[in-house]
């Protein structure tokens, strides 16, 4: 019976892991991306209002650092109270409504 219970534990804990090493992925993703795509094409193509406007207010370097970073503490903060399946659902939204786009953007119309 107690081996069970850790085997359990050790699943949950990995699969936790393997989520919160996704989102990372994702962050980091999406932040080269948008950081890549607004050099290119300029700061309008940022869809998101607030980081537009902070990519005006201090560069887009620094914005999507604070943007990322806070993102990223967010998620740790989220994995170490053990919500993983949030995380989760972060992680598919970030991959499907912000690598994703980038990538078409990128791949469309960069050339």
């Amino acid at each position: 019976m107690f081996r069970i219970r850790e085997l359990r534990e050790f699943r949950a804990t990995w699969l936790g892991d393997f989520v919160l090493v996704c989102f990372l992925l994702a962050q980091v993703l999406d932040g080269a991306l948008t950081y890549v795509g607004t050099l290119r094409f300029g700061i309008g193509m940022e869809g998101n209002p607030l980081l537009h406007w902070l990519m005006l207010a201090i560069g887009e370097g620094a914005a999507l650092a604070c943007a990322k970073g806070t993102a990223i503490a967010c998620g740790a903060l989220l994995h170490l109270v053990e919500v993983h399946r949030i995380v989760a659902v972060l992680t598919a939204m970030y991959f499907a409504l912000a690598v994703g786009p980038w990538c078409y953007i990128l791949l469309a119309w960069g050339s």
